[in-house]
């Protein structure tokens, strides 16, 4: 399971991320937790997760273009760098007493932007570090470090909020940077290999969702995938206002709340490193969806604190299971020159379709209840899963010879 990390390069980014992403887990609860205090709105919540990942709509794919056209370290060095300034920034509004819910919103749509270009290089990159030979491994691996992130970060997040405030949370998250960053520059690396052949920067992104457009299987997960974006994934935006008004646990609730998720995801990242080549893709993600949209409607009607995070234990596990066999289903079919520009289109689907889901869920749990708009997108993301596969003209199947798993 941990062979990838038998690669020094890859060592170095591993123990990086995991403080880094701690760090940034931190930042998501306060962040939250610091716009319901400011406005006690479903409304606000829904708007600052909008101006969270509106920028992957509208950047990621000249993010992707650029990963394939520039060297991917000095790429993620710089969306580190300008991340860790961010939250530096964000403290010091908190700090002053400066700080706004319009404030939070610049914010979030500056490091949303930033991250429009960091998530495809980031993603591209893990190739170089291991080779083909351990990427399958290095991708459960990636997944692992997030999970478990998320399962720490928030947890520590809710701690510090309660007991010195948000403010800390966003430095501490700056600081964190410095292990990545520390990471990259350790690294040592043969020279980028660069594919662009001198086309155009629009010429190269419509290549990308030119061969996605007609691969049917990947088409297909890619509906699923914004589907589930949209109106499934969205529901987490409204977790402030559950543990507030439903559960009334307060900040230090909300971090375990965020970390019951993380235990579920972090147990489907291991679960299917482990039993991931002896799973029948196809079957496997829409048995996902059915685990994830299962807690999602025990969620919506619960007010019980425990039932609430058995709940999101199996959101977690869901969720991440779909995404994860949804991702390798589309990257195995994916070409190595085309690898930053279908991860930048995927960014797209996966990052830039999620504020829709935000600000759809916190105008409509805002005027007729959180728990209403919860099961009703749980419905329409289950009546999505059986079309879609009901209408898969075909099973989702290796790679042929001349393509090769991308990092998820």
């Amino acid at each position: 399971m941990f062979r990838s990390l038998h690669h020094r390069n890859y060592r170095l980014f591993f123990s990086g991320q995991l403080v880094s992403l701690c760090g940034t887990w931190m930042q998501n609860v306060a962040q939250s937790w610091l716009v319901w205090q400011l406005s006690h709105s479903a409304f606000w919540l829904g708007v600052v997760g909008f101006m969270t990942f509106v920028p992957q709509l509208l950047f990621s794919l000249i993010g992707g273009t650029v990963a394939d056209r520039f060297p991917k370290r000095n790429t993620i060095i710089a969306t580190q760098t300008i991340s860790m300034l961010l939250a530096f920034i964000l403290a010091a509004l908190v700090w002053t007493n400066v700080v706004t819910v319009g404030w939070v919103c610049f914010m979030a749509f500056c490091l949303g932007t930033v991250n429009s270009f960091d998530m495809p290089a980031r993603q591209a990159f893990v190739v170089e570090m291991v080779g083909k030979e351990d990427l399958t491994n290095a991708i459960a691996l990636n997944s692992a470090i997030f999970n478990s992130a998320r399962l720490i970060g928030p947890a520590l997040g809710g701690i510090v909020i309660g007991v010195v405030g948000t403010a800390w949370c966003f430095f501490l998250n700056g600081v964190s940077f410095i292990a990545v960053i520390a990471g990259l520059f350790a690294m040592r690396l043969p020279p980028a290999q660069i594919h662009h052949m001198g086309q155009s920067v629009l010429r190269s992104a419509r290549e990308g969702y030119s061969f996605i457009r007609t691969e049917p299987v990947i088409r297909s997960v890619m509906i699923m995938v914004a589907v589930l974006t949209v109106f499934g994934w969205s529901y987490s935006v409204l977790l402030p206002l559950f543990a507030d008004d439903v559960l009334h646990v307060g900040a230090i609730g909300l971090g375990n709340l965020y970390s019951a998720n993380g235990i579920g995801a972090l147990a489907s990242a291991l679960f299917i490193a482990t039993t991931g080549d002896k799973l029948d893709m196809k079957t496997s993600m829409f048995r996902s969806v059915a685990i994830f949209l299962a807690g999602v409607c025990i969620f919506a009607l619960s007010h019980w604190v425990w039932l609430s995070m058995a709940s999101l234990v199996l959101i977690g596990m869901g969720l991440i299971s779909f995404f994860a066999m949804a991702n390798s289903t589309m990257q195995m079919r994916s070409p190595d020159h085309l690898r930053g520009r279908v991860m930048g289109i995927y960014a797209i689907v996966f990052g830039g379709f999620y504020p829709f889901g935000s600000l759809e869920v916190g105008t409509c749990a805002h005027l007729i209840g959180a728990t209403n708009i919860i099961l009703i997108n749980a419905i329409l993301c289950g009546a999505t899963a059986f079309y879609i596969w009901r209408n898969m003209r075909k099973a989702v199947t290796p790679p042929t010879p001349d393509t090769t798993l991308t990092a998820v």
